[in-house]
């Protein structure tokens, strides 16, 4: 039985990789800022951080802020792995974050070039977004009457949980490196699938497209954050929003 620390455990992502691990017989550790035993604040390190990982075979680091912190956080994380002889560091990162001028993706991809130099045997799996953060902008966007959208953007969203049976399985492995990105079996449109939103919502708002300035908007319209070559996921966004809605 391997011993398994999931960083963000009890987050999106994070409780999915934790019920699978579980589920095939490993014994997993839950490390986040409230989860007991294990309450840790990455940013802040210290001994509870090493107590956290003394012991363990593999992280699976799923903790992450787009209110910045990550490179702190996973710098702190990397050093307490150094001194545990954590032998395994699997990493999700995002399609794009090394075609896309966009902040927090500057921070992603800085993370995995601190895992890749840390000496510690690493995999890292980038993905599309998931199905569940689409939802959630598209929620905040449909609070005022009109949903304001980037024009000409696209987006492949993808289910959580086949993004967490991968990861466990990749933290069942041996270390793999940079593994091939995982993406939704769709690429659509943001207005697609704003529309379809709303319609399983039950929702009435006026949909415009905006064309906006800027690197980022400039790397998102052309698709750098897309993976039409790895369209590997199988729940599709709309099937994800008909079980939402039922």
């Amino acid at each position: 039985m391997t011993t398994i620390l999931v960083t963000g455990g009890t987050g999106t992502l994070g409780r999915h990789v934790v019920e699978r691990l579980r589920a095939d017989g490993h014994e997993v550790r839950v490390l986040s800022r409230h989860a007991r035993p294990y309450a840790v604040d990455l940013r802040e390190g210290g001994s509870a951080l090493d107590a956290a990982v003394t012991g363990v075979d593999t992280i699976v680091h799923c903790a992450t802020s787009p209110r910045g912190g990550d490179e702190k956080a996973s710098r702190n994380l990397i050093e307490a792995a150094q001194r545990a002889g954590v032998g395994h560091l699997v990493y999700i990162s995002i399609v794009g974050v090394d075609r896309v001028p966009f902040g927090y993706y500057k921070s992603k991809l800085a993370v995995e070039r601190l895992i890749e130099g840390s000496g510690i045997g690493w995999t890292v799996l980038r993905t599309t977004q998931f199905h569940d953060l689409v939802l959630t902008v598209l929620q905040g966007l449909a609070k005022v009457p009109v949903i304001v959208l980037p024009a000409r953007v696209k987006d492949q969203p993808i289910d959580v949980t086949e993004v967490a049976d991968r990861l466990a399985e990749l933290a069942e492995g041996e270390p793999a490196g940079r593994v091939d990105d995982m993406g939704g079996p769709e690429v659509r449109t943001f207005e697609s699938l704003a529309r379809a939103y709303l319609k399983a919502a039950g929702r009435r708002r006026a949909v415009v497209k905006v064309p906006l300035r800027g690197a980022a908007y400039e790397g998102f319209r052309a698709g750098g954050h897309l993976a039409p070559e790895r369209a590997v996921g199988k729940r599709t966004f709309d099937e994800y929003l008909a079980t939402r809605f039922r």
